[in-house]
C-alpha cells in the first residue's frame, strides 16, 4: 500500500507544482500586459499632443504667411509713397530750374543790352 500512497502523493505534488508554475507565468504576463497598456495609453497621449502641436505649427505658419503678405503690402505702399514724393520733388525742381533758366536768359539779354548801351555811351 505504500506504493499507491506514494504515487498519489507524487501526483498531488506534481499538480501543485504545475499549478504554481502556470500561476507564475500568468503573474509574469500580467505586468507585461499592464506595461503594454500603459505604453499604449502613453502613445495615444503623445499622438494627441503631436496632433495638437501640428495644428499649432500650421496656425503659426498661416500667421507667418499673413504677416509676410502684410509686410509686402506695406513695402509696396512705402515704395509708392517714395515714388510720389520723388516725382513731386522732381517736378518742383524742374519747374524751379525752368524759372531760373528763363531768368538767366533775361539777365543775359539785359547784360547784352547794357553792354550795347555802354558801347554807345563810349562813342
Amino acid at each position: 500500500m505504500k506504493r499507491p500512497a506514494q504515487k498519489a502523493f507524487l501526483l498531488a505534488v506534481g499538480i501543485v507544482l504545475i499549478t504554481l508554475i502556470a500561476g507564475c507565468e500568468e503573474e509574469a504576463n500580467l505586468p507585461d500586459t499592464k506595461r503594454s497598456r500603459l505604453i499604449a495609453a502613453e502613445n495615444m497621449r503623445l499622438e494627441k499632443e503631436l496632433e495638437q502641436r501640428d495644428k499649432e505649427i500650421k496656425q503659426q505658419q498661416e500667421l507667418l504667411e499673413k504677416c509676410l503678405q502684410e509686410k509686402n503690402a506695406w513695402k509696396e505702399k512705402a515704395q509708392q509713397n517714395i515714388r510720389k514724393q520723388v516725382d513731386s520733388i522732381l517736378t518742383v525742381v524742374m519747374e524751379k530750374n525752368e524759372e531760373l533758366r528763363k531768368e538767366n536768359e533775361g539777365l543775359k539779354a539785359q547784360i547784352e543790352k547794357l553792354k550795347a548801351e555802354l558801347e554807345e555811351a563810349k562813342k
